[in-house]
């Protein structure tokens, strides 16, 4: 079935929950480990049921967020998560407390039961108004970023048709560019001073009423971390200080010496050849088609996965006016469909995003016949790994889509891979210290912002930008308002993919067999046990950021173009 057949119809929740609660006493009443087995498996098809339509209304609407029809149906959901979730929280309950719980937990995996166990200390039904302000704050940040129709040659532009003006030879264009993106931030700066001071109030007393002294504590919950802490991650980011920050920053002067620059300013940093960026040749029409090539060479369970996902036209890729901004992988259990959404726009984004979303897709569609909503994808963290890994995975094929210009495109990739680590750490710290202070003013948070470049990302020159200087530039990173925390999450699975990448480097064969055996295990296992399975070393282990750090710049520099 195509994804325009996929059939939506609003749940009747009331009769849903009814139907819920019935199969949880249900549960309650099973004298045996198969009878609760059983129920298990008749609770695990209405989540999937519902969490589909709930996607499919969510895939639509970001697809055309003028839709009348399905921007009603995200408000619905919008409401209707936090009861759906209080159902969940009710079937966890009910699981951990299971006098068959040791049986359970060796059929359906202990993972499981910790997943519960942490989700139980998510909720309460004291917080449900809360979560659907929550919700419809971040609904009303994207609908603000859609919003953008910026004059920029002669055409109104969204923020994704400005990108390959930002990246321009010319560097009066894109400085312009640059100047037009932010002028669009800087004109709604109140709106996301207020967006963002109301989300973080509502997720402080979210988590003051389930009983935490912080939202960050909360949020490592939500973010599903069971066997790491906020101490890792913070000895994590100082690893990231230490040795990848002034590589970053080497890596940066190197890149004004190749442009031809006495200075690198800010609207400099997406060129990285005086020459113009390498951009796929040929239309988006020709992109995917090359893509399936490059699939069906890749391995045969890469050219079956991207054969469905074409066939079925589970991929919405062209950039369009009403189009939510971004890119992100969907899935849709009760099609087994996982989606991919994009905004192409003629850069070398477009088969990043042709191949990290894919890595997304792939990994759910390996374990599509996985009845546990829980583990169809990873833990957050390890999730990145399979996105992040067929990045690289996708090497030898870049002629494809590049030409001659395919090592170009491989250096600036792996450059900019690393470049990401110092700005994710800085993310990831300011969200800390955003939760750790949340009665900070609007410009207090974007002083705190500004402070926080200057030491991960020294380097960077706002030239005098006043809205840029004023700390503005993270209004449109989504994650931290949508998923906060989540950031850091793609610097732990790059830590590992570089192992991965460096690995192929050698033994390419040996580098996918571990990268399949990761991906079929889906979110069965926490994030440090999932590594073993990928021969992988954990990214809070001594010396492990050092290693990629070395391994990267030792590749740069044998391969400078």
């Amino acid at each position: 079935m195509r994804f325009c057949d996929f059939p939506y119809k609003r749940p009747a929740f009331d009769s849903f929950r009814e139907e819920f609660l019935g199969l949880l006493r249900q549960f309650a009443k099973a004298v045996t480990a198969d009878a609760q087995a059983e129920i298990i498996g008749q609770i695990n098809l209405r989540r999937n049921y519902y969490e589909s339509l709930s996607s499919l209304a969510h895939i639509r609407h970001t697809i055309n967020t003028q839709d009348k029809f399905y921007a009603a149906e995200q408000e619905f959901f919008d409401e209707t998560d936090p009861l759906y979730a209080e159902l969940v929280t009710e079937y966890y309950r009910a699981l951990v407390a299971s006098p068959h719980r040791d049986e359970l937990s060796r059929r359906c995996g202990r993972q499981l039961f910790t997943l519960a166990e942490m989700a139980l200390r998510t909720f309460s039904p004291s917080v449900i108004t809360l979560l659907q302000q929550e919700n419809k704050l971040k609904s009303s940040y994207k609908k603000l970023l859609a919003s953008a129709a910026i004059p920029f040659d002669g055409e109104k532009k969204n923020l994704s048709q400005l990108i390959p003006y930002q990246q321009s030879p010319d560097r009066a264009v894109r400085r312009d560019a640059a100047e037009a993106r932010y002028q669009f931030f800087a004109e709604h700066l109140a709106e996301f001073d207020d967006i963002y001071g109301r989300l973080v109030a509502v997720r402080t007393e979210i988590a003051g009423r389930l009983g935490f002294e912080s939202f960050i504590p909360l949020a490592y919950l939500r973010r599903s971390r069971s066997d790491y802490t906020a101490r890792d991650v913070a000895y994590f980011r100082r690893e990231i200080e230490r040795h990848t920050v002034p590589a970053a920053s080497a890596l940066r002067k190197e890149q004004a010496e190749r442009l031809g620059l006495a200075s690198l300013k800010y609207y400099d940093e997406p060129l990285f050849y005086p020459e113009g960026n390498p951009a796929p040749v040929g239309t988006p029409e020709g992109i995917l088609a090359q893509g399936r090539v490059m699939y069906e060479k890749l391995s045969q369970e890469t050219g079956e996965f991207f054969r469905e996902m074409t066939e079925r036209e589970l991929l919405d890729l062209l950039s369009r006016a009403n189009k939510a901004p971004g890119g992100y992988c969907d899935y849709l259990a009760a099609f087994q469909a996982p989606f991919i959404f994009a905004n192409f726009n003629g850069t070398a984004d477009d088969i990043d995003v042709l191949t990290h979303e894919a890595g997304h897709a792939f990994q759910v569609w390996l374990g599509r016949y996985r009845e546990m909503p829980e583990y169809h994808f990873a833990t957050m963290e390890a999730a990145e790994i399979p996105s992040m890994g067929m990045e690289f995975f996708a090497w030898p094929f870049m002629e494809l889509f590049f030409g001659i210009r395919a090592p170009l495109y491989r250096f600036r990739h792996l450059c900019e891979a690393l470049l990401f680590l110092p700005y994710g750490a800085l993310v990831d710290r300011f969200q800390h210290e955003v939760y750790t202070r949340p009665e900070l003013s609007g410009a207090e948070r974007r002083r705190l912002w500004r402070a926080l470049e200057r030491k991960y990302l020294p380097h960077r020159d706002y030239d005098g930008h006043p809205f840029l200087e004023g700390g503005g530039f993270w209004f449109q990173q989504g994650h931290i308002f949508d998923t906060p925390f989540y950031y850091i999450d793609y610097c732990l699975a790059q830590a590992c993919v570089f192992q991965l990448w460096q690995r192929a480097c050698t033994d390419r064969d040996g580098a996918w067999r571990d990268y399949l055996d990761f991906c079929r295990a889906g979110g069965s296992l926490p994030f440090l046990e999932l590594l073993p399975l990928a021969h992988l070393s954990s990214p809070f282990a001594p010396g492990t950021v050092k290693r990629i750090t070395n391994a990267v710049c030792g590749w740069l520099e044998q391969n400078r173009p």
